[in-house]
């Protein structure tokens, strides 16, 4: 949760409905198109400035100039190296990356932390060079022309888990789908996904890495599906499937049968440079592993903030999601939430104020009262809602430190779930709290450690790990979730309080 209000969606501008003919870099097909290349680059200037604005970038020079100098060398190699391009390292823990129309193209770090070896991140980053030379993003803005809506859409790589038990995963590419168009969902198809798949192999033989790097990749996100899968299955849940905008990508395994036919058709006598791992695990020992400390942190039942002096417990058998715009206390069957959303500093100084600046109130009453020693205001009664209809508002503005104002707001599917669930979101309201020295000691964000592979194996590695659940997670992140093992004393990844 950041302390600011997101915009409702990135200013993406609509395209004249004129169109023109233009030779796609890659078939070397002419076809008509909404976007000229100089629109393209405009388009995604623009975007680009949004996406700034929107995603924090993540705070390390050195991995930044690495990911950017890797980019450079494989858009040298593109279809389209004409064009100025620029390579970012987003800070979010979501295994993702996406690309603009005209040379903009984005990473997690999030992903970064799966990636194996040098050529594995540059399978990632070709995918995305490859949406922008086969010109995808104009072709969308295209057919959604046809439709009457002139918009282009930013494309995540396909590795959305539809799954928040897993690290809120998923959480960037829904903020995006959703920003992007003003909210129209506008993915890639099955085929720009199957041939960005290709091209990414192309561009790793055209830089000397071995294309059957591409294969490493979908079986990265292969493995993440397989991991959701199984942690729902230990809950007792059902296992989450793609929906939504997620719904046109081809499946992960139909991704690992083309990209294995396509990656097998290079030459199997060429010699490919190293993979470059050693250069690639010392770029990355040290990176942020799950959410930052400028996001604020879940650990088990506990929210904690060190940027903002505040934390929050869940009741026993609940869970946390954390997002840029709020922090959800969920009940174990998800028809029930605490929210704490910021308040902006706009919506007025006192209590009075921001309750009738920034709710649309109806009838009800409200209370002054304290929440560990924190002046707060409760209210509760019916507020209008945009469609203009009545509803049932139960919130709570508290004053945390540094003069911020919080709103706790007590959701449910429908009054007698919210009814049920009362005694346990006052609970869960009361522990609202400034960050004591217990606090700030939990509040420790993880960072990826290089460790010799011990004798004992993931067992033993994940006695020293911090991260719960913590062999399973071991395998998934060096790459081991489907069986096998590293060799003894070759270095692996750990994840530590850092």
């Amino acid at each position: 949760m950041r302390l600011k209000w997101l915009p409702a969606a990135l200013a993406l501008g609509v395209l004249c409905a004129c169109g023109t003919a233009v030779v796609n870099p890659v078939s070397g097909e002419t076809e008509y198109s909404a976007m000229s290349e100089e629109q393209e680059v405009a388009e995604g200037a623009k975007a680009h400035q949004q996406v700034l604005k929107e995603y924090s970038v993540y705070d390390n020079r050195g991995v930044q100039d690495y990911v950017n100098a890797l980019g450079q060398r494989l858009a040298a190699q593109s279809h389209r190296s004409n064009l100025q391009w620029h390579f970012t390292v987003l800070d979010s823990p979501e295994i993702n990356a996406f690309a603009l129309p005209g040379g903009y193209v984005y990473v997690t770090r999030g992903i970064m932390a799966y990636m194996e070896n040098e050529a594995d991140l540059a399978g990632v980053m070709g995918h995305e060079i490859g949406h922008v030379t086969a010109r995808h993003g104009a072709q969308r803005a295209t057919s959604q022309q046809h439709a009457g809506l002139g918009v282009f859409a930013a494309n995540i790589l396909g590795a959305v888990l539809e799954s928040q038990g897993y690290s809120g995963a998923g959480q960037l590419a829904g903020q995006v789908s959703q920003n992007v168009a003003a909210g129209y969902i506008a993915s890639y198809g099955r085929e720009q996904e199957l041939q960005a798949d290709g091209l990414g192999a192309e561009y790793l033989a055209r830089n000397h890495y071995d294309p059957h790097n591409m294969v490493d990749v979908i079986t990265v996100l292969k493995n993440q599906e397989r991991y959701v899968a199984d942690q729902a299955k230990a809950e007792g849940k059902p296992a989450p499937t793609g929906g939504g905008w997620l719904a046109s990508h081809p499946s992960n395994d139909q991704r690992l049968q083309q990209i294995r036919q396509t990656a097998d058709q290079y030459d199997a006598g060429t010699s490919y440079v190293d993979g470059g791992r050693e250069r690639y695990l010392k770029v990355i020992q040290g990176l942020a592993f799950g959410e930052s400390a400028e996001q604020g942190l879940v650990r088990g039942r506990n929210f904690y903030h060190g940027g903002l002096g505040i934390a929050l417990s869940a009741p026993a058998g609940w869970h946390i999601q954390n997002s840029p715009e709020q922090v959800a206390l969920l009940n174990a069957a998800g028809d029930a939430a605490l929210l704490l959303k910021p308040v902006p500093a706009t919506a007025g100084k006192t209590h009075a104020d921001i309750l009738k600046n920034g709710f649309k109130l109806t009838a009800g009453k409200t209370e002054a009262s304290t929440i560990n020693g924190l002046q707060a205001t409760r209210y509760s009664g019916t507020r209008q809602d945009a469609q203009g209809k009545t509803q049932v508002l139960e919130l709570t503005l508290v004053n945390g430190p540094e003069n911020h104002t919080y709103a706790l707001q007590q959701a449910a599917r429908d009054a007698p779930t919210l009814q049920a669930n009362r005694a346990l979101l006052r609970e869960a309201e009361a522990s609202f709290r400034a960050m004591n020295a217990q606090d700030k000691a939990a509040a420790r964000p993880w960072v990826i450690k290089l460790v010799p592979y011990p004798k004992g194996g993931f067992a033993e590695l994940a006695k020293r790990s911090a991260l719960p659940n913590a062999e399973p997670q071991l395998r998934l992140v060096n790459g081991f979730y489907g069986g096998g093992e590293p060799k003894p004393g070759q270095l692996v990844k750990v994840m530590e309080a850092g």
